[in-house]
């Protein structure tokens, strides 16, 4: 495994809008060598025809060469081009323009013809006559879904463009489209996003596609490319890139299109950073990762020992991330990034039990990956646990686990219900009529679940609702509603509830009457309880006055607070 730099997406002259037209292909190449790239894409605007060019002069010379007919010139230039194409990998692609303009990249295997990429542009709906203008603007094409099932079926990686700027499916600023967003972000023939905040700190997107999200629950890649119109940088507008300027760096083992689609198809996240020069530090995805802290995807355990029952804790979490959305162990280090890592005394020697124990312990049979890193001069595990297609999956033949937002526990009847419906459609395959509608594999927004009447603001996307109390023979149950993903438990007791069920009961039982003689900030229907801390973030506990009664409810964090919610607790927009 090495790291390599590339830039999937660079335009070239054969793009109508191409700010140098003077620039040969030659010259970008020799252009991507002084910026040590290892792999490109030359993406023009609905056209293969830049790519094509450098292929026909290539073959042209090597025609003339054959002939034994070539001018010193032309062997330098031919020369000059197996040099180059020896040492850097040079992938065809198109920046395809769908409906309402959304730009979506497809790059290809470098033994993709021309003619074949042509023809699916043209089934795309791009105007036979138009097929060589490289404009972004080719009228009514086809939409976005389809555009994604078209390209990955034809083999190619299938990028959203620029996600979160102009043309970007991510649609940020948009005041509407939320379940179109959601299609256009989790269908499974796209395979990674293109960001211009990549190496931002804060509320960036990459960040808001970790997988957290209980709208967004599949994690994807998320890369950066030039999206260059010029050789080299404007120097009258230094934001007006050259060729290489904003690059991206993949771990892998050999600079092969299959090693980087291995790379987009997997669950290995730490194999993409923004590329660094040498002076500056590494990417540390690690310390990125403590940054974030557990979460619905994430967790960390200072040890693996089997006395107190460590061990059995770190299976249980894989058990829980399989049930749920999937995720990441790091094992020999706490979440806090201000306390030295523990690390794992004979990591690999560990890696190896860890495996014959998820292996044995854990039913079906899921396949983890596990490696050995080192931080803060330390090794420790990670466990990077897929999202289960055989749910159920059980620790032991009989305990089945999930993860509720930072926390691991057993699964109620309700919820193993919900496992084995969730399991049984994914083994017979059953996938959404709708095009704009995720497949239950893939999970829907919460508010698709969860009942409102017409006009009436959706409850926030996570946290817990408490729907209804029943008291039987002394002992009161509670009827809970799981706000990430809309689901009914019933029959909890506040002696078998989860800790934040627990809490929740508890608030919920404080709560008079009358909620006049509570401090609670309201803002229309909408009202702010309580904000609180509580495993590491800001927790909300919110009530919402309705025509059929008072709803509450209790630990939504901020991933779960979404229009009105975010001005009642002044949470900043995305």
């Amino acid at each position: 495994m090495q790291w390599r730099s590339m830039d999937l997406h660079i335009h070239s002259p054969a793009s109508s809008d191409y700010q140098q037209p003077e620039v040969t292909i030659l010259d970008m190449l020799q252009r991507a060598e002084v910026r040590n790239l290892d792999i490109i894409a030359f993406t023009d605007h609905n056209t293969i025809a830049g790519y094509r060019r450098m292929r026909d002069e290539i073959q042209q010379l090597e025609l003339l060469q054959k002939l034994n007919r070539l001018l010193p010139e032309e062997r330098a230039r031919l020369d000059e081009y197996r040099r180059l194409l020896n040492k850097i990998l040079v992938l065809p692609g198109v920046e395809f323009t769908a409906t309402f303009g959304f730009h979506i990249l497809a790059i290809f295997p470098p033994d993709k013809s021309v003619r074949e990429i042509e023809h699916l542009l043209m089934e795309l709906r791009i105007p036979p006559p138009q097929i060589d203008d490289g404009s972004a603007t080719v009228g009514a094409t086809s939409d976005v879904l389809t555009a994604y099932r078209v390209f990955n079926e034809a083999g190619a990686i299938v990028i959203a463009a620029h996600a979160n700027s102009s043309n970007g499916v991510a649609m940020r600023g948009f005041n509407f489209g939320g379940q179109t967003k959601i299609a256009y972000t989790q269908d499974t023939s796209l395979h990674a996003l293109e960001v211009t905040d990549l190496e931002q700190k804060g509320h960036t997107t990459a960040r808001f596609f970790n997988g957290t999200k209980p709208e967004y629950p599949r994690r994807l890649h998320c890369i950066q490319g030039s999206d260059c119109h010029r050789l080299t940088t404007d120097a009258q507008r230094k934001k007006n890139i050259g060729l290489g300027d904003r690059t991206t760096d993949v771990l892998l083992p050999e600079v092969t299109f299959e090693a980087l689609k291995e790379l987009f198809l997997s669950n290995d996240f730490a194999r993409t950073r923004p590329s660094t020069h040498k002076e500056e530090p590494a990417y540390d995805f690690i310390r990125a990762a403590r940054e974030e802290g557990p979460n619905i995807v994430q967790d960390f355990h200072e040890s693996m020992n089997v006395r107190g029952g460590k061990l059995y804790t770190v299976i249980s979490d894989v058990c829980a991330f399989a049930n749920t959305n999937g995720g990441t162990l790091y094992i020999g280090l706490s979440s806090d990034p201000h306390h030295p890592p523990v690390g794992v005394p004979g990591a690999e020697q560990s890696v190896a039990l860890l495996e014959k124990e998820i292996d044995n312990r854990i039913s079906p049979r899921l396949q983890c990956t596990l490696d050995v890193h080192e931080t803060g001069g330390k090794k420790i595990i990670r466990i990077l646990v897929p999202r289960g297609e055989e749910a159920p999956y059980a620790v032991d033949d009989n305990k089945i686990y999930v993860r509720d937002e930072a926390e691991t526990g057993l699964a109620v009847r309700d919820e193993i219900v919900n496992l084995v419906l969730r399991g049984r459609q994914q083994n017979v395959a059953i996938e959404a009529a709708a095009p704009a509608v995720l497949s239950s594999a893939e999970g829907s927004a919460p508010d698709a679940e969860v009942e409102t009447s017409p006009g009436l603001e959706p409850p926030p996307h996570t946290g817990v609702e408490v729907v209804a109390t029943e008291e039987r023979e002394g002992n009161i149950y509670y009827t809970m509603r799981d706000l990430r993903n809309g689901s009914i438990v019933k029959n909890v007791t506040r002696s078998s509830a989860r800790r934040l069920w627990h809490y929740a009961i508890t608030e919920h039982a404080k709560l008079p009457p009358n909620l006049s003689a509570v401090d609670i900030q309201w803002v229309g229907n909408l009202g702010l309880i309580r904000c609180h801390h509580q495993g590491g973030c800001q927790r909300f506990d919110f009530v919402q006055r309705t025509v059929d009664g008072t709803r509450y409810y209790f630990g939504v964090t901020e991933d779960g607070v979404h229009g009105p919610w975010k001005r009642l607790v002044g949470v900043e927009e995305d």
